[in-house]
């Protein structure tokens, strides 16, 4: 069991979690439809349960159609009525994008949806009949029976600006891998054809570098062309920082290539579909951050997050889109534990257990603060500060990427504060004096 503040920390958590599971349980009540869905790609299966978990009517097995929606609808009006029920809370297990049409449909219809985790319908499936034998109709049972124990939560789908900002958002993290993974077939294909390219230019992304890749990428055609000759073609874009001693060096790395000289005209056309895969996935980010910049202009209280230095639009934007309108949380904690930044322990009577982030959350959250807090650790005055606290102190020292960690969740509190309450940042307000007196004194 933890120990001192530890203690209180682990018991006002626990008088948390029990409060909002006895609201679950109570809010399902003998006038509630409960029902289940397994959901697919194409095919969905649905099972209805009272309050007790008695089965009520068949299955309803729809297609992810307009004509299986309407489907759904009618049977679970039918049973509604036959069993004298007044609400309707529906579940499903989120394992998938599929059910994304599904819920804004019944959300249409007014009808509560929840999930459950799928981790609980793994580990509880053999409750139903003692057999780990995994189906669809199955599935929809058990995902009732969890949902009438309150073993569920209820989703934050966005909406307006910040459904908008998520898949905005989402798209320039798919586009950012698949520039990543050009840049290393085009390095690739450099260390097949002309390795001693990287000893001219560091960094071969720059305008006259690119320049030469689309004119004379082999080390042939940099020989034919000659050093004047390269040098004329630069100046007819570049006009200051290179000059005849660059284009020399190009030269004399050519003349002395071991590249492949066997196929290059497929090599050259290689690069060119690379370099154009380039300059697509370069347009694709400049325009979706552009796009992103205007709805964080209009979302109320982004502005003043962004006054927190070394805090960019990209970790504002990334941390709206996964947590969404802030007004709908009371506190920063709750979105600690959205994120899966809350501590966990595993004890028991006298052995004390390892303690951990739960991670039982939004992963790309919790990777969006870790990228973030790891140069803010460096060159942020107020967190550099608090690291070198955590990691030193005399007493419960944390190692470096616990202290991080723990970073992680203070800067989620201050982003929350700054965001609702709409104020500038300040480093006072941050450590508040008391605080900031015990880091001077560390740091002297």
């Amino acid at each position: 069991m933890p120990r001192g503040r530890k203690l209180n920390d682990y018991v006002a958590g626990f008088s948390v979690d029990k409060y909002k599971q006895n609201q679950r349980i109570t809010r399902i009540s003998e006038r509630t439809l409960v029902i289940g869905a397994d959901i697919a790609k194409k095919i969905h299966v649905a099972r209805a349960v009272d309050f007790r978990g008695l089965e009520l009517g068949k299955e309803c097995t729809f297609y992810n159609d307009q004509e299986g929606l309407m489907k759904l609808a009618l049977w679970m009006k039918e049973l509604q009525q036959a069993n004298a029920k007044t609400e309707i809370v529906f579940g499903v297990e989120p394992t998938g994008h599929y059910w994304f049409p599904l819920a804004a449909f019944l959300e249409g219809q007014g009808i509560k949806v929840v999930v459950v985790n799928p981790h609980h319908v793994n580990k509880t499936k053999e409750l139903e009949d003692n057999s780990p034998t995994k189906s669809d109709y199955k599935d929809a049972k058990v995902i009732a029976d969890l949902i009438r124990n309150g073993k569920y939560s209820e989703p934050s789908l966005p909406t307006k600006e910040y459904a908008d900002l998520r898949i905005l958002m989402n798209f320039r993290e798919k586009v950012s891998i698949n520039l990543k993974q050009v840049k290393a077939r085009i390095g690739n294909w450099f260390d097949r054809f002309f390795p001693e390219y990287s000893s001219v230019f560091k960094e071969w992304d720059g305008k006259t570098s690119l320049m030469t890749m689309r004119r004379f990428p082999t080390p042939e055609e940099v020989v034919s062309t000659g050093a004047r000759g390269i040098l004329t073609h630069w100046k007819t874009e570049v006009k200051r920082g290179v000059g005849i001693k660059r284009a020399e060096q190009l030269y004399a790395a050519a003349t002395s290539s071991i590249g492949l000289t066997e196929g290059t005209m497929a090599a050259r056309l290689e690069l060119s579909a690379l370099l154009e895969q380039f300059d697509l996935f370069i347009k694709q980010l400049e325009s979706t951050m552009q796009k992103v910049m205007e709805i964080l202009e209009k979302i109320p209280g982004a502005a003043h997050m962004l006054s927190i230095p070394g805090v960019g639009e990209v970790t504002v934007a990334g941390f709206l889109a996964e947590v969404g309108d802030l007004n709908k949380y009371d506190h920063g904690q709750q979105i600690i534990r959205l994120a899966g930044l809350n501590l966990k322990e595993n004890s028991s009577g006298k052995r004390k257990g390892k303690t951990g982030i739960t991670k039982r959350g939004r992963s790309r959250l919790r990777a969006l603060l870790f990228r973030c807090m790891m140069p803010m650790v460096a060159k942020n005055e107020v967190f550099k500060a608090l690291h070198k606290h955590y990691t030193t102190r005399s007493q419960n020292p944390l190692k470096k990427k616990q202290s991080i960690i723990a970073l992680c969740g203070k800067l989620i509190r201050i982003l929350y504060t700054l965001g609702t309450k709409q104020k500038e940042y300040d480093a006072i307000d941050v450590l508040g004096p008391v605080r900031q007196a015990q880091l001077q004194r560390s740091a002297a």
